[in-house]
């Protein structure tokens, strides 16, 4: 497709590498596949930007983000990080940042890599398009990189076509592949395309076979509706693939229950539920220059004692205190840092700096303002004689070795959190590196066929996903790593396939939405059903957040946490602070992982609901007040977003009961701290 002279491809070169990018390698494949644009070889094309990044995620993310959005690239070709390593993060990278996933174009290059190598299997290749921008993920090496980028060339000028809206090219390559013979591939010609293909020994199914791993929603789109596991044969090789196709039936709209089956627990019944199934964390030892916000696995001693010899703590002069009052001849001085050779003896004295070591036989600091000079050589440089006004005790300003900590002392507990103070402490008894509990990583899932990407325009019936925005920064607030699992629509298929692929990536899944009693609400059937999840509660006596859920599995020999959290903005927000902060800082081994809880002056009368309220507000203190008072932050709908803008507490407020209907303006009440005060 070279020829096809309507297009003229503005291309984009992402080169993924840790070695490339600090400098310890060359760049070949970037460099190549530049080269192979500019040249006209395969498509006509010209290369508008380049750049090197690590195999971070969120860079990655954000340079793709850039291209497609701001630069409006027609291409973006990305270059490296798509194997096993486990810093090879560009096909997650890909798929958080695309809309629509090309999966004939993965296959087309799949399946030509593996007719040239079988450890083409081990390469992972996403492509997609993200608004008018198609991106196409490229091995790292040089030679594998062209080969694909030569079997994707194939299709990229009509890609670019139809992403343009340029009607007289997209009709032209329809003439072509007419005039050809090809048929055009709609509707009921899908389907029976789909099944010659099966039927060949040269198969595309044999390439997503041998690579992939797809849900049926998926699969079907691509094979026209097909749903079964498929037998190809590629050559004199038999293939199978398993595409994975859940047990819930999402057709059964009717019968689904009317009631919910799940007992209601109490906050604190949730709570305890949490804490229990949420184990610690291994441990690992960390740089203490990467260790704030950390917690310790083990206790610090001290090898050596602070100070470890005898330190002034003023600016003066090192006498014998024995000598009293008087004049002193001056020995000379003893600085920060130096080690003094001469000894004071009777009717001598020494100079002295803060910090610096006490010299031999001395026994006293007596401070500078307590001193007059009597005698100075003539040029100013030097003190000869000194008075010595206030009679010195024994141990005058000096800090004995070990006085602020002895050799073997305890500095710091296992448990203990490590912050700016501990880290000093750390480095001041010479411990560079210590064992900590390892993070626990969190992904972060939505889940609706409303939403959309919040750059995305909006249209009729769609909503853009606050959700996992304000979970990802509040998680990365704690100093957590985390995935953006992007969104899932309401399928159960769908949502399988990613719970699955998360549970490869993270310690903790968490998904908003799809857990009330909607028809399209499917994730504790998947959990249980499918996942064979242990589901420790769905519904909790709480506003918001009632329908909250939290199970357990065992997956490849590790325990994997799954939070569902309701989808309304509020609830979310809320729910995670009471369960998943929690747990997380149990994992991350806290001793005391639940939020702080302080007693508050609500500001108002505040009528009381049926189920326990969790009430956003901000706190104010006045000088006259010790307690703080709680204001709230208005319409308290768990929607409404607003209601958490400057909320820095949650007040908890009792349920209403015959005795007691609402809360009355200065009365006190718990509150649970959620923000900076």
């Amino acid at each position: 497709m070279a020829d096809h002279e309507s297009v003229i491809v503005k291309v984009g070169i992402l080169t993924v590498s840790d070695s490339c990018f600090n400098g310890s390698a060359t760049d070949r494949s970037g460099e190549n596949l530049k080269q192979l644009v500019e040249s006209g070889k395969f498509i006509r094309g010209s290369v508008v930007t380049k750049d090197i990044i690590p195999d971070e995620m969120d860079q990655i993310k954000a340079k793709l983000l850039h291209w497609s959005d701001h630069l409006k690239l027609d291409l973006i070709l990305t270059t490296g990080g798509t194997g096993f390593a486990p810093r090879d993060v560009t096909p997650e990278a890909t798929k958080a940042v695309i809309e629509k996933e090309a999966l004939g174009m993965t296959v087309a290059m799949l399946k030509g890599s593996l007719e040239i190598t079988p450890l083409a299997m081990l390469t992972r290749l996403i492509c997609g398009t993200r608004g008018r921008t198609l991106i196409i993920n490229l091995p790292g090496s040089t030679k594998a990189s062209a080969e694909c980028f030569q079997i994707a060339a194939t299709g990229i000028p009509h890609a670019v076509d139809l992403l343009r809206g340029h009607r007289a090219g997209v009709e032209k390559t329809h003439a072509q592949l007419q005039a050809e013979g090809v048929r055009s591939v709609h509707g009921s010609h899908h389907q029976s395309h789909t099944r010659h293909l099966m039927e060949t020994g040269d198969s595309i199914a044999t390439t997503i076979i041998s690579m992939f791993t797809v849900s049926r929603a998926t699969f079907s789109q691509f094979m026209g509706g097909s749903a079964q596991w498929i037998q190809g044969i590629g050559g004199s090789r038999a293939v199978s693939i398993n595409i994975i196709q859940g047990y819930v039936n999402a057709d059964q709209v009717a019968l689904r229950p009317r009631e919910s089956p799940y007992p209601m627990l109490s906050v604190e019944q949730a709570v305890s539920k949490v804490l229990e199934n949420s184990h610690i964390m291994p441990t690992e030892m960390v740089d203490i220059k990467r260790a704030l916000g950390r917690y310790l696995a083990s206790s610090v001693h001290a090898a050596e004692p602070l100070p470890p010899f005898r330190a002034s703590i003023k600016d003066g002069y090192a006498v014998r205190a024995d000598d009293g009052a008087g004049v002193r001849m001056v020995l000379g001085e003893s600085s920060a840092g130096d080690v003094p050779e001469k000894t004071v003896t009777s009717g001598f004295c020494m100079r002295i700096n803060t910090g610096a070591p006490v010299p031999s036989g001395a026994d006293a600091v007596v401070q500078v303002e307590d001193t007059e000079l009597t005698e100075a050589s003539i040029d100013g440089r030097q003190e000869i004689q000194i008075k010595i006004l206030k009679f010195p005790t024994v141990g005058q300003d000096i800090r004995p070795v070990g006085s602020d900590i002895e050799k073997g002392e305890e500095v710091l507990c296992a448990g203990q959190r490590l912050g700016a103070a501990e880290l000093g402490l750390l480095a001041t008894v010479g411990v560079t590196s210590v064992q900590c509990y390892s993070l626990p990583t969190v992904g972060i899932m939505s889940t609706g066929n409303e939403l959309i990407e919040p750059h995305a325009p909006l249209s009729e019936g769609k909503i853009r996903d606050s959700n996992r925005t304000t979970l990802l920064a509040q998680l990365q607030e704690c100093g957590l790593p985390t995935v953006d699992l992007g969104i899932a629509k309401d399928s159960p298929d769908i949502l399988l396939q990613k719970l699955t692929d998360a549970l490869d990536q993270v310690d903790i899944i968490v998904t908003t939405g799809g857990v009330s009693m909607g028809d399209k609400d499917y994730l504790k059937q998947v959990l249980q059903v499918d996942l064979k999840a242990e589901l420790h509660f769905a519904r909790v006596l709480m506003k918001p957040g009632k329908p909250t859920t939290f199970a357990t599995l065992e997956y490849k020999g590790a325990r994997k946490l799954i939070f569902g959290l309701p989808g309304n903005p509020v609830s979310a927000i809320v729910t995670c602070n009471l369960y998943l902060i929690p747990a997380i800082r149990k994992m991350s081994g806290c001793p005391h992982p639940q939020r702080t809880v302080i007693k508050v002056k609500v500001d108002r009368d505040l009528i009381l609901d049926p189920r326990p309220e969790y009430h956003r507000a901000s706190l104010t203190w006045t000088k006259r007040d010790v307690t703080p008072t709680a204001h709230t932050t208005g319409n308290q709908i768990s929607s409404r977003l607003l209601s958490m803008s400057t909320a820095n507490v949650l007040m908890v407020l009792p349920a209403t009961c015959p005795s007691l209907s609402h809360v009355s303006k200065g009365s006190l009440v718990d509150a649970i701290v959620i923000g900076d005060l």
